[in-house]
């Protein structure tokens, strides 16, 4: 074993050991960036980069648990993405669904798939929809897994799913429009019930959101990693709970 292995080694021994958990984030969400590029640059196929993508989602997943974070929201598929050649999506599609039949088979994660399942092909759909059902009494972590997801979409769903709730119960527009408030929307998004995200990691070196839990992240932390997502260390994850265990959060004040 190198020396360089054995001092990272070290490193993230050191980093874990300062981690408070009182410190830590309840919620993580992860945007994550940069298969595609991280394939390109090894000379292998953009399949091979998303698949390699997945088994990252795997073993953060297992680092998440290792400090005791409870909700962890990963950024699969977007609506944009549909955009890409066909190929490439069919095959990130069958990537995403194997993925949520290995974290469902083992039984650690409760998994819940988010976003505009509706634009999936049917078979795929129907298998993240079971994967939910089938974790969802798992005592573990939930894993919310973004698929087909777009921030504005998602408040534009949560909206008309209010719209559509009062207009069952017969409650007059203007008496609506009066009484709405800022929770009324939250118990319509697609993590409704959870805690909002306290820290959002993206990979890639990018530095934007790109409409990832826009309404939810109005008072997250940000940290953003110029590893490719593929290559993402746990050194690389404990050096961003030691960033945010450092901060002073003012939650807009």
């Amino acid at each position: 074993m190198g020396v360089r292995v054995l001092a990272y080694r070290a490193y993230q021994r050191l980093l874990r050991s300062r981690l408070a958990p009182a410190a830590l984030p309840r919620h993580v969400g992860v945007i994550i960036d940069g298969n595609r590029r991280w394939a390109k640059a090894y000379g292998t196929t953009t399949r091979h980069g998303h698949a390699a993508g997945a088994d990252k989602v795997v073993e953060f997943l297992g680092w998440c648990d290792e400090v005791g974070i409870d909700h962890v929201t990963v950024w699969l598929l977007s609506t944009d993405n549909f955009t890409r050649a066909s190929d490439e999506v069919d095959a990130l599609l069958e990537i995403i669904t194997d993925l949520a039949d290995r974290l469902a088979e083992t039984g650690r994660w409760r998994v819940h798939p988010m976003g505009r399942l509706d634009l999936l092909p049917a078979a795929t759909a129907a298998r993240l929809k079971e994967v939910g059902e089938a974790t969802a009494a798992v005592d573990g972590t939930t894993v919310n897994l973004a698929v087909g997801y777009g921030g504005r979409q998602e408040i534009t769903d949560a909206v008309r799913s209010l719209l559509a709730e009062h207009a069952a119960r017969g409650t007059p527009l203007a008496e609506l429009a009066e009484t709405l408030d800022v929770d009324h929307i939250s118990e319509h998004l697609y993590t409704r019930g959870q805690p909002d995200p306290d820290f959002v990691i993206r990979t890639s070196g990018e530095q934007r959101l790109s409409g990832f839990l826009l309404w939810q992240s109005a008072h997250s932390e940000y940290w953003f990693c110029e590893a490719y997502w593929p290559e993402f260390r746990k050194v690389d994850f404990f050096r961003a709970l030691r960033s945010y265990s450092t901060r002073q959060r003012r939650f807009g004040s």
